[in-house]
């Protein structure tokens, strides 16, 4: 190794920056229990899409947009126009952008250039040496981590005494493995490394002739080369970040694969120095996009503009009027795009029935304990902290959990014996004939999986009567159901039934964090029940009936069923009222299912959906939130009657209600935000699946409880499962960035952005479109950025959003 005496160490603050940075460029990934939509781009909401491109490109050899030949498709049937071709060309604010739409046509039909990312040195070792390091590398990274996150799918635990990097360095003084591939003296290397991260990486970065300039990139690309695991330690900070604290595991995992560089420097400098001082040249360079990505910018800027056009042509359509009479059944659901078919077929049974959109957690932001169990669930949107805790079932019930309680740990010793090392070869020969019963009735799909009916949620400890008051004020009005009430409203959360699927939890509600949404639906009816809190909010200006009942409901968007949670309260003269809503649900239920049966491969029909929840062997129970691609606050009335196809998040919002706008800052700054996570995992899970995508399905193992490896081994691969956006044949996702669309005035909307700098950022760097609406719901002005807005022309009515494909 060269003398590393003559080389200026870079000042410790630093390192601390460039580790820092590098770490907060990881987007986090959730563990499968609660998984939830996360933007792959989170880290680069502070740039635009071409110098993205341009910095994914350089450390992970990464698209940020679609192959040229999907635009050219656009082109050529007209989705894409010669005006949103102009338009975007016009929006770049790209100096190297081609001069006039005719070379912008050039360069489409150009292919494009795939991009390679810079070698790390385990790359540059192995095309020299022959020996797999980065596969080496990844590998003993990746044993090692599945051990140390592990959440209890291990029946050995590994210590967890100390941080990440120590416990690393315990475990690799050990490992033979790397000396047995030639290697030569790692166990030695690591043990002489320094006790702490910080010095390891100064250590490191030393031996390797780092220099300021090579920081920001290089760290970036060695944490990008640990997969899911670099995700899945961004999100064990994002959880100390939210509750105020700080943590060193990104930049503990920096030095683990940092040392292994610096191992593999040693072993080959010789061979490889006079180009890894052109790898590091290339590092120290600006980052600057290429005439070819600033092409693909506009080029997706394009696509986006030609969707938000058919969207302005859906909003200039003629609206079915509601009614004024008092609705014969209200139904707020989530404002997830699976809800959208659901409402709308209800809609359509009826003119008295009237539904809304919220999201999907109620306004109750609550760490949950479910019946019988001692795990906290924090069923609420990712970005926020708990602000209620919850239990299910009462304390009379002390017997009935105890009871529960007993048959789970019996239930999970005896798993336990199946997998043990000791036992479960002689088990399996012993009681295999057993289980032949079960295998054959979950190859047919009949075991089903139910839909959860734990007892009622309660607040432990309860609040006292002035916050409850106030709390029901707050969603109310954020819902904007302050009047008008009907006999019999439904507050529906939403889950998702299916069966040996690792990535269930995705199904469900992320604004409930992964969770199924009933829990929150049954505590906002208990609450709005109850007769001191409709008094104290009465008070305040809203005045709801006694004949008024409130009931907690559960949409399951796989079979489309709805279950109504009648036992939490006193229906008491209502048994008409819930009679006719469970005719109209069922019927809306069939309505859905054949709409849905459209689209999902080998359905045949509405008949066909229910039995995907229950087999085992369904890579695609449901398309989930596929096909995304808007976000609509404003009055039900501007989309009702008309079909969005499921590709729209619907919140219901009158501004004329909503004084001082508190409720448009929380509509834009926190499930604007969700929304966009959701439409951009779907796009980087479309546009560069093989690094943020989770990989096939059929060759899924789960690891550590917490995400899954195609195979037997390798790095835990994060995002959606190449079944969730492509059918085999097509994409079933046509990944655009989401347009939000929403009545209120522009300069309410101004006010929130300049005050958010991190929601403005989305807007600024178009990760997100904004457009207001106006007085008629027509879609008359888009945010271009730096608080300015720009007039639209008007769009001649057409029927629908159209569908995918």
């Amino acid at each position: 190794m060269k003398d590393t005496t003559e080389i200026h160490p870079i000042a410790a603050g630093e390192l601390a920056t460039a580790a820092g940075s590098a770490g907060q460029a990881i987007p986090p990934v959730w563990p499968l229990a609660s998984s939830v939509a996360v933007n792959p781009y989170l880290g680069q909401t502070g740039e635009r899409l071409a110098q993205t491109g341009a910095r994914l490109a350089r450390v992970a050899g990464l698209t940020v947009t679609m192959p040229r030949d999907w635009y050219q498709a656009r082109v050529a049937d007209g989705r894409i126009g010669d005006d949103d071709l102009a338009a975007a060309l016009e929006a770049s604010p790209h100096e190297g952008k081609p001069a006039s739409l005719a070379a912008l046509k050039e360069a489409l039909a150009r292919p494009e250039r795939k991009p390679h990312a810079l070698p790390t040195l385990a790359e540059m070792a192995a095309e020299h040496s022959g020996t797999d390091w980065p596969g080496l590398v990844a590998d003993r990274i990746s044993h090692w981590a599945a051990s140390y996150f592990d959440d209890g799918q291990a029946l050995w635990k590994a210590p967890k005494r100390r941080g990440a990097y120590a416990e690393w360095r315990a475990v690799a003084t050990h490992d033979l493995l790397p000396e047995i591939h030639g290697l030569k003296g790692f166990a030695a290397h690591v043990a002489g490394a320094p006790e702490t991260a910080e010095g390891a990486i100064a250590r490191a970065s030393a031996a390797l002739g780092l220099t300021p300039e090579v920081l920001e990139t290089y760290f970036h690309q060695l944490l990008m080369t640990m997969g899911g695991w670099a995700q899945y330690a961004r999100y064990k900070l994002w959880q100390v970040e939210l509750a105020g604290g700080t943590d060193p595991i990104m930049t503990e995992m920096l030095a683990i694969r940092l040392i292994w560089e610096e191992a593999l420097f040693a072993q080959y400098e010789e061979d490889l120095i006079d180009r890894w001082e052109r790898v590091k040249a290339s590092h120290a360079k600006p980052l600057t996009p290429t005439s070819d990505l600033i092409v693909d910018e506009i080029l997706q800027e394009a696509a986006e503009r030609g969707a938000q056009r058919e969207i302005a042509e859906m909003f200039a359509a003629e609206a079915s009027e509601r009614g004024k009479d008092r609705p014969a059944l209200q139904a707020a659901f989530c404002i997830d795009v699976r809800s959208e078919v659901f409402r709308r077929a209800l809609e359509s049974l009826d003119p008295g029935i009237e539904t809304l959109g919220f999201a999907g957690f109620f306004g109750v932001a609550t760490k949950h304990r479910g019946f019988a169990s001692d795990v906290d669930e924090l069923r609420l949107p990712v970005l926020l902290n708990p602000a209620v805790s919850t239990v299910s079932g009462t304390p009379e019930m002390e017997e009935e959990d105890r009871q529960a309680r007993f048959a789970a740990r019996a239930s999970r010793a005896w798993g336990r014996f199946k997998l043990a090392a000791v036992s479960s070869f002689a088990f399996v020969e012993a009681m295999g004939p057993v289980y032949a019963g079960k295998l054959v009735r979950d190859a047919l799909g009949l075991t089903d999986p139910g839909l959860p009916d734990s007892p009622a949620p309660r607040l432990d400890p309860a609040l006292d009567i002035d916050a409850r008051i106030g709390a029901a004020e707050t969603v109310l009005r954020a819902m904007s159901l302050t009047e008008n009430f009907a006999r019999l409203v439904i507050l529906a959360g939403h889950g998702a039934r299916v069966t040996n699927n690792p990535h269930a939890a995705a199904y469900h509600c992320g604004a409930c964090g992964g969770y199924s949404g009933e829990v929150n639906a049954r505590l906002l009816a208990l609450l709005l029940n109850d007769r001191e809190v409709r008094a104290g909010v009465a008070e305040k200006g809203i005045e709801i009936p006694d004949d008024t009942l409130f009931l907690g409901a559960l949409h399951d968007t796989t079979t489309d069923d709805m279950k109504l949670y009648i036992a939490d309260v006193d229906t008491a003269g209502h048994a008409e009222d819930l009679r006719q809503a469970k005719d109209w649900l069922a019927q809306a239920g069939k309505l859905t299912r054949g709409e849905r049966a459209l689209r999902l491969p080998r359905a045949g029909g509405a008949a066909g959906i229910e039995p995907r929840a229950r087999d085992w062997a369904e890579v695609r129970p449901e398309w989930a939130l596929a096909g995304c691609r808007a976000f609509i606050a404003a009055p039900r009335g501007r989309t009702l009657g008309k079909d969005l196809s499921g590709r729209a998040f619907l919140h219901d919002y009158d501004w004329t209600q909503d004084e001082g706008f508190p409720v448009l800052e929380l509509i834009m700054t926190a499930p604007v935000v969700v929304a966009s996570w959701i439409s951009l995992q779907y796009y980087g899970s479309t546009v560069s699946p093989q690094v943020w995508g989770g990989g096939n399905k059929l060759l899924h193992n789960v690891t550590g409880g917490i995400g899954v490896v195609e195979g037997n081994g390798g790095l835990l691969r994060a995002g959606l499962p190449w079944q969730s956006v492509h059918d085999g044949e097509d994409f079933q996702h046509e990944p655009l960035r989401l347009s939000v669309c929403i009545e209120a005035p522009r300069e309410a909307m101004s006010a929130i952005l300049e005050k958010h700098a991190g929601v403005r950022a989305l807007f600024d760097n178009r990760w997100l479109h904004l457009f207001a609406l106006d007085d008629a719901g027509q879609m008359a002005w888009r945010y271009a950025g730096d608080l300015e807005w720009e007039a639209m022309a008007a769009q001649p009515a057409t029927p629908r959003l159209k569908a995918v494909g």
